[in-house]
């Protein structure tokens, strides 16, 4: 088969969502030629809109997205309040939950998380999907990245050197695909990939309605001996029916009738429903793709795990593995990664969403509507009323607590950089609008400085006094963002190399 010159890529990626074009952002910010294939013909939908479409941001992710300048863009969080500041639930603000259980903002002890900055962004943020996308696909195309809208992948085979790619009657060649295709991922599915978990206990609703008499339901999250159901706005619905997802499964048309009818039978009222307006279903399955690459082929975001939405895990848990999986791959794609780059994205990413689904699983078990679950669901909320509770569940929905595997070391190795400010206005974040690597030096080393130099334009060299620098003297950040290496005295040379050559390759110029 003959391909044109502009049917060809370095990347491909399946899937216009969120992750897919973060990834795509990441992979242009680097000089990748990238082609972004979109089954769906037209992104809009009300499902991506206020309030169904709102979703929390955890830390790594507003870091992240400061840290390539889009999240300012993000406006949302500035003209909605937080759906789970109910009516009836107090005065005290509410930071998030677990399993519908809430934590409270006074509660939490932000001095355990030593090494945030007041500067740093914030440890949780609404945002909604229409202008994420939005935001995202601006910024992919001004970088170059052609996207192609109701082009889905129809089916792809792996040559010597890339990936044909097919969508429909065209054929476009690759040297990488990338499957962000969603829950249903046709890469996934194509591609013969493992996809293993449990299977669900519930089928979930979200609906706008009109409703003749809601005085009959309660406002905010209700747990009842029948499931649950949530009422977020008068008319905006979520309800959680204990069905094994029965409902979901069969692909039944959501009516009005029906709706009520769980409505009825979880809220034990006779509540009467007028209109339906829109509708939708989901289940807490929980599965993970055992294998996050097949040779040219990757999978990111819900194409390489999906769970439950509960506590808003899933969007967080795709754009890392964009985050990740973005630099390593421009680095091969430029013939800059060292050996094994490309397998530490399974190796940091694919335990991470592994204890995101048993969180999920975890908030599930405490939910059922029977007498166990109850008594478990009595001690988590005793729990999270107090200080070493709250703050607890606050770094783990927050995402504060994430960390790569990168071995012992000192204690910021593996975490997000701080946000320094140095003295003279610059930030951490703006310093790696780039997408390169990073070494700071707190002391002008000049040994250092000709270190940076033998890695030529992977890693910036950045000298300055920060406002705090917690007495550090020196520290490698990936591309990522995360601390590779970080020295509290006079710097090792030998450490940094060691630590230096497991994520760069020396190399002047371009």
């Amino acid at each position: 088969m003959t391909f044109h010159n502009d049917e060809s890529y370095d990347a491909i990626i399946s899937g216009a969502g969120p992750v897919g074009l973060f990834l795509a952002c990441e992979l242009a910010l680097a000089q990748c030629s990238v082609l972004v294939l979109e089954r769906a013909e037209d992104p809009d939908s009300p499902l991506k809109r206020v309030p169904f479409g709102i979703r929390g941001l955890s830390a790594p992710t507003t870091e992240a997205l400061h840290r390539r300048g889009l999240l300012h863009e993000l406006q949302t969080h500035k003209r909605i309040q937080t759906p789970h500041q109910h009516v009836g639930q107090g005065p005290r603000r509410q930071a998030g939950h677990f399993a519908g259980i809430p934590f409270h903002d006074d509660d939490i002890d932000t001095a355990r998380w030593t090494y945030r900055l007041p500067g740093s962004t914030p440890t949780h943020l609404l945002s909604e999907m229409e202008e994420l996308e939005s935001v995202l696909a601006r910024r992919a195309e001004t970088r170059g990245v052609r996207i192609l809208r109701g082009h889905a992948v129809t089916g792809f085979h792996q040559t010597g050197h890339g990936v044909a790619v097919h969508s429909h009657e065209r054929v476009f060649e690759g040297r990488w695909l990338v499957g962000c295709d969603g829950s249903r991922s046709t890469v996934r599915k194509l591609g013969g990939f493992e996809f293993a978990g449990t299977e669900p206990e519930f089928t979930g609703y979200t609906a706008k309605v009109d409703i003749a008499d809601p005085e009959k339901l309660k406002p905010g999250r209700n747990m009842t001996p029948r499931g649950m159901y949530l009422q977020s706005q008068p008319g905006h619905l979520a309800i959680q029916d204990f069905d094994g997802g029965a409902f979901h499964a069969g692909g039944m048309p959501i009516t009005r009738e029906h709706v009520q009818d769980v409505l009825r039978r979880i809220s034990g009222t006779d509540v009467t429903i007028d209109a339906l307006h829109i509708a939708t279903t989901w289940t807490d399955r929980a599965r993970q793709a055992t294998a996050y690459r097949k040779d040219r082929v990757f999978l990111a975001g819900d194409a390489a795990h999906i769970h439950s939405p509960l506590g808003g895990q899933g969007l967080n848990l795709g754009l890392g593995d964009a985050m990740n999986l973005g630099w390593k791959l421009a680095a091969a794609i430029k013939n800059k990664a060292p050996a094994g780059l490309l397998d530490s994205y399974q190796a940091e990413r694919h335990p991470i969403g592994e204890k995101v689904l048993d969180w999920s699983r975890a908030q599930v078990a405490i939910m059922r509507p029977e007498p166990h679950a109850r008594a478990l669901n009595a001690i988590v909320r005793d729990l999270m009323d107090t200080r070493d509770g709250a703050t607890y569940f606050a770094g783990k929905v927050w995402g504060l607590s994430t960390r790569c595997p990168f071995g012992d070391g000192h204690p910021l190795l593996g975490l997000g950089v701080p946000e320094f400010e140095f003295e003279d206005g610059r930030t951490m974040g703006e310093l790696m609008h780039d997408g390169r690597g990073v070494l700071l030096d707190f002391g002008k080393n000049v040994s250092l400085e000709r270190f940076a130099g033998e890695y030529g334009d992977r890693i910036a060299y950045v000298t300055g006094r920060p406002k705090a620098s917690f007495g550090l003297s020196a520290l490698l950040i990936r591309p990522d963002g995360y601390v590779a290496w970080a020295s509290e005295s006079a710097p090792d040379v030998g450490e940094l190399d060691e630590a230096a050559a497991r994520w760069f390759v020396r190399g002047a110029g371009s």
